[in-house]
This record gives structure tokens, C-alpha cells and sequence, in this order.
């Protein structure tokens, strides 16, 4: 059966199969819309965008294999017209930035796909870009943060993991003086009370992953 030139033909990524059903059945409703593929690892991502070639493609961050946010910068490096939506339960700003730098051209809460998805398809298919208010308030309130440096990064990583500032020092090489040195970097610019609280905002904002 040949597809209406005009149809917007979609590509669902998403590790959950009663999500991928969830959006098959809105997608299905529309007469404009048809969803011509699906997959539920970034790394199938990749082959059924090169094997389908969608018009729009929505993707879900977390995932085995390839997350989302690699399988759009390897779609993207192929792809670069590529039309990606972000559909994730993550606000954290530094996790929306990864993911417009990547190549996202809108970001969407799963708790708002019901209401706002079909809006957004068609949006970003007319060449469009959209974020969720509360996402974008997200971004705005840390817009003038200071961002912590890869090596920082790494440290609060550790420190997730509950490692003292001795295994830590070990580990990357560095003094114990040094690691001091950048946690106390980090707790001033996370704005947070001590080291767990610094774990608690890396993981709200999408710095660090567990």
C-alpha cells in the first residue's frame, strides 16, 4: 500500500513496549500520521532510520546497547536532516542540553505525551523546534551556572558510587589534596550543603547517571 506523500512517517525508539504501543495507538488515530517503524535499542534506532529513512523519528533516552543520546549523534552524523523528538521522564537541564547538541529538535516529558506529542510531531515536522514549559524552566534557572569540568564530573560520579576522597585520589591518579580541591568546587557550584546533596542535584539535573 502506497503512503499519502504527505504523511508524516515516524519512527518509535523506546526500551517499553506498552509506551511504543501507547504511541502506535495515538499515531494510528491521526490520518496524516503512520508509523512505519519501531525499536527498543538505540543501536536498532540506527538500522531502521537507515532502512525506513522516517520523516520523524521519537526517541527515548535511556536504553541498552546505545542509548538515545548516541544513537542520535551516529543518526545525525549520517543523517543530518534528521527529525528527532526526545520523549523521556528526564527535565534535568544538563541531560537537555546533551540531547539538542546531539541534535533533538524537541524535547518532551512522557507524563505529557497524551496531550502534547501529536501537536509536537507536527510542529517539528514543519521545521520547528519545541520544549516543554516546565523543561524550559529548567534550562532557564541554571542558565548562568557555573558548569562543572570533566574531571569534576568524575569526581561526583565517584562519590555516587560512595567512594572517600582516598579511593578517589587513587583511582584518577591525583592527590588527595586535589580531590579535596574539587569537591569543593563542586559543592559551590552545584550549590549544594555536602556530598550527598551534590549526588542528589547531579542525578536531578542529569549530570551523573547511576
Amino acid at each position: 500500500m502506497r503512503v499519502d506523500p504527505s504523511t508524516i512517517r515516524i519512527l518509535s525508539v523506546d526500551d517499553h513496549p506498552l509506551l511504543r504501543e501507547g504511541i502506535a495507538a495515538l499515531v494510528a488515530s491521526q490520518s496524516d500520521m503512520k508509523l512505519v517503524a519501531e525499536a527498543s535499542t538505540g543501536r536498532e534506532a540506527l538500522e531502521q532510520f537507515r532502512k525506513h529513512r522516517p520523516d520523524l523519528t521519537l526517541m527515548d533516552l535511556e536504553m541498552p546497547d546505545m542509548n538515545g543520546i548516541e544513537a542520535m549523534i551516529a543518526i545525525c552524523a549520517e543523517f543530518p536532516e534528521a527529525r528527532i523528538i526526545v520523549l523521556t521522564t528526564y527535565k534535568g537541564d544538563v541531560q537537555v542540553l546533551r540531547a539538542l547538541k546531539a541534535g533533538a529538535r524537541a524535547y518532551l516529558l512522557k507524563g505529557l505525551l497524551r496531550k502534547e506529542l501529536l501537536d509536537t510531531i507536527r510542529a517539528v515536522h514543519a521545521g520547528k523546534k519545541r520544549i516543554s514549559p516546565e523543561v524550559a524552566a529548567q534550562l532557564a534557572d541554571h542558565v548562568a551556572d557555573d558548569t562543572l569540568t570533566a574531571r569534576e564530573i568524575e569526581v561526583l560520579r565517584l562519590i555516587a558510587a560512595g567512594d572517600a576522597n582516598k579511593l578517589i585520589a587513587g583511582q584518577l591518579s591525583i592527590t588527595e589534596e586535589t580531590v579535596k580541591s574539587h569537591v569543593g568546587n563542586i559543592l559551590s557550584k552545584l550549590g549544594a550543603n555536602d556530598r550527598t546533596h551534590a549526588v542528589t542535584i547531579g542525578l536531578k539535573r542529569g549530570i551523573i547517571e547511576l
